[in-house]
């Protein structure tokens, strides 16, 4: 017998609908088999042929794959000469990545709070974060949404420091008509199976300063290189290399570059089909009572990574958790996207307050992704909204 939703009656859908995930198809499993048949599995070919393409989507100059978006973070802040004493500045809302990569160098990260209608980092909160160790600054496009790009870049040049944009988000988006990736001192991204794109795992740094390059290059395979420019003491036999620095096996393998790639020729429909989903959301939601959508900076042309709903406690009389639970009855199956990371035991160790950011945490307390992805049928979709609203009417004050 079918069991009832919380909220009473059938489910909303039957069969689960996932938050995220991938989708596959004929051409990305021939460009892996093709891989799986050449003579090249690491080290060959597609690694450059990914990169041109990506520097194509970008608008950037230059762009090194690597083997997760967190390896693009780290060698990025590696790049950025990020040490012991120096202060970095990024978000608490964000995966612990944009954080650890700090933290990996010996730098510490500083969180500065969010602009509680757009979820993005405040300008005004990283400013006054600024002191004499900041070094950089990493904005993370949350949920693909550019960040108010023009403000903070201001505020690095005003105060000599680098701006590492956090990209995991935003492969597609655009700020004031030109791709994310070709704007900052460098920019990462991710391809996991939730984004846009994938390659199962990788991840990309991208930027338009050649110094910045070859230190990404270097800080991606061992700090190993061939190039006598390059080299302390160059010589001509065939098999000779140096290693000029500590460097990291953070190479991304033919077999996942392949298949990003092919992804990458789908970017535009991947796009469109998101844009879709997140404008009938936002018609769905924009007047039903007890849900807050996330407003957009007209400068940004979104491409979604995740759809935001946050619950209002004057208008809803039940907890995000019972909230959450209603949608799994419902076969709708959400996640949260993040505890502020400052609140994670390893960073309360290390003495940061819980409080830092009220913002942050108020909007944590609050919030559920729901359901985004590619594949996402316009019949789902509707039984996402459906499932919303009837748990909305259920607790309505």
């Amino acid at each position: 017998m079918e069991k009832p939703a919380i909220c009473g009656g059938s489910p909303a859908c039957d069969t689960p609908i996932q938050y995220g995930r991938q989708y596959i198809d004929d051409a990305d499993i021939r460009a892996v088999s093709d891989v799986l048949r050449s003579d090249f599995l690491t080290c060959g070919p597609q690694i450059p042929a990914l990169e041109e393409k990506f520097c194509k989507v970008t608008g950037a100059k230059y762009a090194v794959a690597v083997s997760n978006g967190t390896a693009a973070l780290h060698i990025a802040c590696i790049a950025a000469g990020i040490g012991p004493g120096d202060e970095v500045i990024t978000t608490p809302i964000t995966f612990a990545a944009s954080a650890n990569c700090v933290s990996y160098c010996g730098g510490t990260p500083v969180f500065a709070d969010i602009d509680p209608e757009t979820y993005n980092m405040d300008p005004a909160a990283m400013e006054a974060c600024i002191t004499p160790k900041t070094k950089a600054v990493i904005p993370v496009h949350y949920t693909g949404q550019a960040v108010a790009y023009d403000e903070i870049a201001a505020i690095c040049q005003k105060h000599g420091l680098l701006l590492i944009q956090d990209a995991a988000h935003a492969i597609g988006t655009l700020y004031k008509g030109q791709p994310i990736g070709s704007l900052a001192d460098m920019t990462c991204f991710s391809s996991h199976p939730v984004k846009t794109v994938t390659s199962g795992e990788g991840g990309v740094v991208t930027t338009n300063d050649e110094v910045l390059y070859q230190k990404l290059l270097l800080a991606r395979s061992h700090g190993i290189t061939r190039d006598h420019s390059q080299m302390s003491e160059p010589c001509d036999d065939p098999w000779y290399y140096e290693m000029i620095s500590l460097g990291y096996n953070y190479r991304l393998t033919e077999i996942q570059a392949a298949l990003f790639s092919s992804q990458l020729d789908k970017l535009p429909v991947f796009s469109k089909r998101r844009k879709e989903i997140v404008k009938r959301y936002n018609e769905a939601f924009r007047d039903v009572e007890g849900i807050i959508v996330q407003k957009e900076i007209p400068s940004s042309d979104t491409t979604r990574h995740l759809y935001m709903i946050q619950l209002d406690p004057d208008i809803l009389t039940c907890s995000r958790r019972q909230f959450f639970d209603a949608m799994t009855a419902e076969n709708i199956h959400c996640q949260v996207h993040y505890i502020p990371v400052y609140r994670l035991p390893y960073y309360q160790r290390l003495g940061y307050p819980k409080g830092l950011c009220p913002k942050a945490e108020r909007l944590y307390e609050r919030i559920l992704s729901i359901p985004l992805y590619y594949s996402l049928t316009d019949r789902q979709v509707e039984d996402v909204i459906l499932a919303v609203r009837k748990i909305c009417a259920y607790y309505h004050k």
